[in-house]
């Protein structure tokens, strides 16, 4: 569904407009609202149908499952509903902005279900912490029959 990196930059109104390719593939039956949580040094952005189907896997454990609980409070808690608007922009509340330090030069990357909103020195630190060759990786996912 998502794909590819897209550089973007957020206006000084806090509004980012979201790629014509995810424009299109959230009007294939998700219509124009989204969720949007901080996670780590990224903002993720859901379709709404997919965040209520993670929503109903989480609230599918045991009500006091420790886990559940942590989940809930860290990171649901924490998702905010967004509409897109008719030029295809979102806008993220500033306290969003600064916890994942997006201020203006942001990138935009696909994880098929969902995307995230990257701060581009952030991805840059990112990818030298993480990048590098993947030959382990597909290694290791071809054990697990991907």
């Amino acid at each position: 569904m998502f794909r590819g990196h897209f550089k973007h930059t957020v206006d000084p109104k806090g509004r980012l407009s979201i790629p014509a390719k995810f424009r299109e593939a959230l009007s294939d039956g998700h219509g124009d609202k989204v969720v949007i949580v901080p996670c780590g040094d990224a903002l993720e952005v859901h379709p709404l149908k997919l965040w209520h189907a993670l929503e109903e896997r989480v609230n599918a454990l045991p009500r006091f499952d420790p886990d559940r609980r942590k989940i809930q409070y860290a990171y649901i808690s924490l998702a905010q509903d967004v509409t897109l608007d008719p030029q295809g922009r979102i806008q993220i509340p500033a306290g969003y902005r600064e916890r994942v330090g997006l201020v203006k030069d942001v990138l935009i990357i696909g994880l098929t279900e969902k995307f995230e909103v990257w701060d581009t020195e952030r991805w840059a630190h990112f990818e030298r912490e993480h990048g590098g060759p993947l030959d382990d990786v597909f290694e290791r996912l071809a054990g697990k029959g991907v």
